[in-house]
């Protein structure tokens, strides 16, 4: 069967020839239809750091996938051949006490498919049943090969009730869209998203974003003494310096547009989706007492924050990785059933074999989710 492989430790994927996928007793073989590229799989292309560590060589990668079930093995009683399913690209063992407790997206051991096991960028994937999603016939199948992002989009912005509240979401790439029509969809009443890119923050206003924000214009940064009494830390003999902190033009504008929406205390829901130190760091800065961060951005260094920020004002901030299995799958079908459209994030579609395309549009900016066909060629 054709695949997309990493087949050499430098950049860059090959399409080649590869065995068709065995399956065992309980596992499901299923006949890609399309995939989505993910920024991981933008990482193994470029063959950064991560992916230098982290990807064995050579490998078919991809787990964003829909396709229709071709063979199930012996024990698999709950699928069938001609289903359109995907799979939830997080592969754990089974048996670890989270596992056994029915947390399994919490499972120490997990697996990626199309990170450390053979991926879904090919004719043929085989997984375990107890990976396999079931798709109603009434899901478009382009948004059914992007569920799994989506559900990074939905497991972080549903990590706390949004209904009437006030969200900030900083990173504009496609989960951040995603989760800005999300919370609009849940209730929220404005949804601020902030970003460099005016391509991307032009996609988050058709998501339903109430306003963007591009922080990289005027990019100096400002010392403004905020007019609130000095704090003193009860645990400490010297002053806090929670209102002494140099204050980045990002954070302006984030007052700003709170003054224009007449938002009064801050945000009370904030979903850092760009891995962005001083992105972060604006977000504390900008949430209301008894705030709540979902962090699903993974930050390239080391970030350094004012802990005063997050202590005095009783913030909570929680990490986000994948989806929680598989309830955020559930809430993804439903969703998308009462109306929920994420159809203007996908931007780019290509025939797997123009794969490279994709990638360097990719590489561009300019774009929300791509989609390659494996169906047609």
């Amino acid at each position: 069967m054709k695949a997309l492989v990493k087949a050499k430790a430098e950049p860059g994927l090959w399409l080649e020839d590869v065995p068709e996928p065995e399956i065992g007793i309980n596992d499901v073989l299923i006949r890609v239809e399309k995939t989505g590229i993910c920024g991981t799989d933008l990482h193994i292309y470029n063959w950064d750091e991560w992916a230098q560590k982290t990807i064995p060589v050579p490998m078919v990668v991809g787990h964003e996938f829909v396709g229709e079930i071709v063979e199930v093995g012996s024990n698999v009683h709950d699928f069938y051949p001609g289903e359109i399913v995907s799979g939830e690209g997080h592969v754990v063992c089974g048996h670890c006490r989270n596992c056994l407790a029915g947390r399994r997206h919490l499972c120490a051991e997990t697996v990626g498919i199309g990170v450390n096991r053979t991926g879904a960028f090919a004719e043929y994937i085989a997984i375990p049943q107890t990976n396999v999603w079931h798709h109603e016939p009434d899901i478009d199948r382009e948004v059914a090969s992007i569920f799994d992002p989506l559900g990074n989009a939905v497991h972080t912005a549903l990590s706390f009730d949004v209904l009437g509240e006030d969200v900030l979401i900083t990173g504009a790439g496609p989960i951040g869209c995603m989760a800005t029509a999300v919370v609009r969809h849940a209730g929220a009443r404005f949804v601020v998203v902030t970003d460099v890119n005016p391509w991307r923050l032009e996609l988050a206003k058709q998501m339903g974003a109430t306003r963007t924000i591009n922080v990289s214009q005027g990019s100096q940064e400002l010392r403004v003494k905020r007019q609130e009494p000095e704090r003193r830390n009860p645990l400490d003999s010297q002053p806090s310096t929670l209102n002494q902190q140099p204050t980045s033009h990002g954070d302006q504008l984030l007052k700003e547009v709170q003054s224009e929406l007449g938002m009064k205390e801050g945000f009370d829901v904030g979903l850092e989706m760009s891995g962005n130190a001083s992105a972060f760091r604006d977000m504390l800065a900008n949430m209301c007492h008894g705030g709540k961060i979902a962090m699903l951005g993974i930050p390239s260094a080391p970030i350094a924050i004012d802990w005063n920020t997050v202590i005095f004002n009783m913030l909570t901030i929680k990490g986000i990785y994948g989806r929680e299995m598989y309830e955020t799958w559930y809430k993804m079908t439903v969703m998308i059933q009462g109306g929920l459209d994420i159809t203007p994030v996908i931007t780019h579609r290509y025939p797997y074999n123009e794969f490279e395309k994709g990638f360097q549009v990719m590489k561009s900016g300019e774009s929300g989710k791509v989609i390659l066909d494996w169906s047609g060629v």
